[in-house]
C-alpha cells in the first residue's frame, strides 16, 4: 500500500482530530487542551515525547529502523487567532473570541496523520523524524521557543532538514500545492504608537491639546510616506489595524494609540521603514505640539525557502499526486511566518495547499477572515506530502 491510499484510510480520523481542535481554539503560547488533544492522538505510537517548558508545545521523535541516517524535521502550528467565527461550520468555534481562523487545526491534524503513516514504515525509514507540534505561531513567535528548548536537537544530533506546510483558504484552488524557491513570506514588524496631549472638553477645544486629530494624521501620512520613500520594486506593506481614543463624543482624551503591521523582504529596507515611521511620528506630533511615544519591534524574519528544499518538493507533488497539482509561485507573499525561524538554521522548505471550500477561490474569504473556511478533505493530502518528504528526505541523507 502506498502513503497516499493509507492516508485517505485515515482521513475519518484527521477529520474528526480536525473538527475536534476547531470547537475549542486556544490563543498564543499556553494550549493546554489542545495540547492534550495532540498526546492523545499520538498514544500508542512508540514515539518519544516531550512537552515544552515555556509553552504547551509537544515534540515527538520517531527512531527509524532502518539503519542510522540523518533526521527530518516536520512541523505544524497548533494556536488560533483573537477572532469571533462567522463561518456558519456546524463545528464552529464554541469559544467567544477565538476561531482557527488561520487553518492551523488543519495543520496539526495533518501532521498527526504524518506521523501515523511513518509509524507504520518504521522498519524502513533511514533515520529518525522530528515531529514539531507549535503553539504560538500568531505574533508570540513559538518557534524560537521551541528552538531554545531544543526541537532541532530533539532526536540527539541536529536536524537536516526541515519542512512545513500551510493551508490556504483562497487564492489557491482545493488540492493544489504551491511554493517557490527563494523568499516566500515577508518578514514582519509590529508598531504602536501613543500619541500623547491634554483632554478636556469637546466644546473647547482650544483649551485643550488634542491628540486624535493628529493620530489621524500620522496614520494617512504613514500610508503616504511609504510610497514617497521607497521604490516601486521595494515592496513594503504597512497597515493600521488597530486605532483607539476617548470615551465619549464631547470629551477630549488625554491620549490616542494606534498599532501597525510592517511586511518587507530587505533588511535594508526594513531598517529604513523603521527610520521613516519614527520620523513621521515625530514630525506630525511636534507641528501640533504634542509628544509621541513609539514602540518599534522586529517580529519573523523573512522565510526563505533553500533552492534544493523547494526542488524537492515540487518534484515530489508532481510524482505523487501529478504535474497537475503544482503550481510555481511566481511572486512571494506579504503574510509572514514563524518556521522562517527553522528555516535560517535548517535546510528546507515550506509549502502551500489550497483547502477553500468555494468553486471559485479567488473571491473567498482568506485567512484570518472570521468568514473564512476549510475544506478538510484535503488533509490526506496534506499528511502524505508531509509523510513522503520525510521519507525521501532522509533516503537522499542515507545515501
Amino acid at each position: 500500500m502506498s502513503l497516499h491510499s493509507d492516508a485517505a484510510a485515515l482521513r475519518p480520523d484527521l477529520v474528526a482530530l480536525r473538527r475536534s481542535l476547531h470547537r475549542t481554539p486556544e490563543i498564543g503560547l499556553d494550549l493546554p487542551r489542545t495540547q492534550e488533544k495532540v498526546l492523545q492522538a499520538l498514544d500508542g505510537l512508540g514515539l518519544e515525547l516531550s512537552l515544552g517548558r515555556d509553552l504547551s508545545s509537544v515534540t515527538a521523535v520517531l527512531r527509524g529502523g532502518g539503519g542510522p541516517g540523518g533526521t527530518v524535521l516536520l512541523r505544524g502550528d497548533m494556536d488560533a487567532l483573537p477572532v469571533t467565527e462567522a463561518s456558519g461550520e456546524e463545528f464552529s468555534s464554541e469559544i467567544d473570541g477565538a476561531m482557527h481562523a488561520c487553518g492551523h487545526d488543519l495543520h496539526t491534524a495533518g501532521l498527526v496523520g504524518a506521523a501515523q503513516l511513518l509509524v507504520c514504515r518504521r522498519e524502513q525509514l533511514a533515520g529518525d523524524v522530528v515531529f514539531m507540534f507549535q503553539p504560538g505561531e500568531e505574533g508570540c513567535d513559538g518557534a524560537s521557543y521551541m528552538i531554545d528548548e531544543g526541537v532541532l536537537t530533539a532526536s540527539g544530533r541536529q536536524v537536516d532538514a526541515a519542512y512545513g506546510l500551510h493551508v490556504s483558504a483562497s487564492r489557491h484552488a482545493r488540492g493544489l500545492f504551491t511554493c517557490r524557491p527563494g523568499p516566500l513570506m515577508a518578514a514582519s514588524d509590529a508598531v504602536k504608537v501613543r500619541v500623547v496631549g491634554a483632554g478636556g472638553h469637546g466644546s473647547a477645544p482650544e483649551a485643550s491639546r488634542d491628540p486624535i486629530p493628529a493620530a489621524c494624521e500620522m496614520v494617512t501620512a504613514l500610508q503616504t510616506r511609504m510610497t514617497r520613500a521607497f521604490g516601486a520594486f521595494e515592496p513594503v506593506v504597512l497597515t493600521v489595524g488597530s486605532f483607539h481614543a476617548g470615551t465619549r463624543r464631547n470629551v477630549i482624551p488625554d491620549d490616542a494609540v494606534f498599532e501597525a503591521t510592517v511586511r518587507s523582504f530587505d533588511p535594508e529596507v526594513r531598517e529604513r521603514i523603521r527610520t521613516q515611521v519614527v520620523r513621521v511620528c515625530e514630525g506630525i506630533a511636534a507641528a501640533h505640539g504634542l509628544d509621541v511615544e513609539i514602540t518599534y519591534d522586529a517580529e519573523y524574519p523573512v522565510l526563505v525557502n533553500h533552492d534544493a528544499g523547494h526542488e524537492f518538493i515540487a518534484g515530489t507533488v508532481r510524482e505523487v499526486f501529478g504535474e497537475e497539482r503544482f503550481e510555481l509561485l511566481e511572486e512571494p507573499m506579504t503574510g509572514s511566518e514563524d518556521f522562517s525561524r527553522v528555516l535560517g538554521k535548517v535546510p528546507g522548505a515550506f509549502v502551500f495547499l489550497g483547502a477553500s471550500r468555494s468553486d471559485d477561490p479567488v473571491t473567498a474569504p482568506n485567512n484570518h477572515s472570521p468568514r473564512a473556511a476549510f475544506d478538510d478533505s484535503v488533509l490526506a493530502d496534506g499528511a502524505t506530502l508531509l509523510a513522503e518528504l520525510a521519507c525521501r528526505q532522509l533516503a537522499v541523507l542515507a545515501a
